[in-house]
């Protein structure tokens, strides 16, 4: 069966490869205009939720064109992978978001996404123009995931893909070839449950689907540069670096058939790791200890502002519940 000239079956053999390569979902969609996804994100700026985000500022036009990224671009390809290993802390403890627990997923990624372009190249023939981004381009990932039928954005504003849950990395390859393919249309796996909302400590989530970004977590404890305000300080709870509180409580998480990629390996001397251990390091000992993970972005000077905020809430809560 041909479509525009193209065999559709061009789309099953990257999916193929795609699931050999170890990714949970991929899917490809043509550069059509997103205006929900860009009036969510102008709202956001307007309202002023993306904190002190300045970068998300910029390239407006770009995010609303993806075009004007990468000449002749005629297909997104947005790719899943999944990082739900099993995670268990007790209670009282420091906390690290289990992204951030394993080798960092723009090398892992980046690298499965170029192996995948070799083959895309082999099965187009004709020469083929690429461009990978695993983070790094202004692109609304998660509207084209949805445009793609990868997933579908929950209440807590994170992709849920089939089976897999929102425990997943997602990152896009930008080619001048159409690549078209099948698409079903994917339930809301929400429906009326509101756990993510009702659970959220800080108060981030307003609204079924939309954040304010400086009440959260994950904002204050990795893209927020400054020192915390006593507020800020206290917000944080017990979490080191990110937050999963919205995905721990999300029942599709806990019904999920794809596990980890098997690339991405537990450290497991960062598990359980003590405020007082992350105060005492040096700079040689904070590159030992984190290299070549999400944590390492932030720099020591960073981490040990988090772990003063976390060693100060904890001794808080234990007097509180003495």
């Amino acid at each position: 069966m041909l479509m525009n000239g193209q065999p559709l079956s061009v789309a099953r053999q990257i999916r193929k490869e795609a699931a050999r390569l170890g990714f949970a979902a991929i899917g490809f969609s043509s550069p059509v205009p997103q205006p929900v996804a860009m009036q969510h994100y102008t709202d956001m700026l307007h309202d002023g939720r993306h904190g002190e985000m300045s970068y998300m500022e910029k390239q407006r036009e770009e995010r609303s064109d993806p075009s004007l990224l990468f000449a002749g671009l005629r297909t997104i390809i947005s790719a899943a992978i999944s990082y739900n290993y099993p995670l268990h802390y007790g209670d009282g403890v420091p906390k690290i978001s289990k992204y951030a627990l394993i080798n960092d997923y723009h090398t892992v990624l980046r690298a499965k996404l170029e192996d995948l372009v070799a083959t895309i190249q082999l099965l187009v023939e004709e020469p083929l123009n690429a461009r990978i981004t695993v983070d790094s381009s202004p692109l609304l990932e998660k509207a084209w995931a949805e445009e793609a039928a990868i997933g579908k954005t929950g209440k807590n504003t994170l992709l849920k893909v089939p089976s897999a849950g929102s425990y997943i990395f997602l990152g896009e390859i930008l080619v001048d070839r159409e690549i078209v393919a099948t698409k079903l249309a994917l339930p809301n796996y929400c429906g009326s449950c509101s756990n993510c909302l009702e659970r959220c400590p800080t108060g981030a989530l307003l609204e079924p689907g939309k954040i304010d970004a400086s009440k959260c977590i994950s904002y204050l404890t990795v893209e927020l540069k400054r020192e915390f305000t006593a507020e800020e300080a206290a917000m944080i709870g017990e979490w080191l670096f990110g937050c999963d509180l919205c995905q721990e409580v999300c029942p599709h998480n806990r019904q999920t058939t794809i596990k980890a990629n098997e690339s991405f390996v537990l450290r497991q001397n960062l598990v359980n790791i003590t405020t007082e251990t992350i105060l005492n390091l040096t700079k040689s000992g904070f590159r030992e200890l984190f290299y070549g993970t999400p944590i390492f972005r932030i720099g020591l000077r960073r981490l040990k502002r988090n772990a003063r905020a976390v060693a100060d809430n904890l001794k808080r809560s234990l007097y509180i519940n003495a």
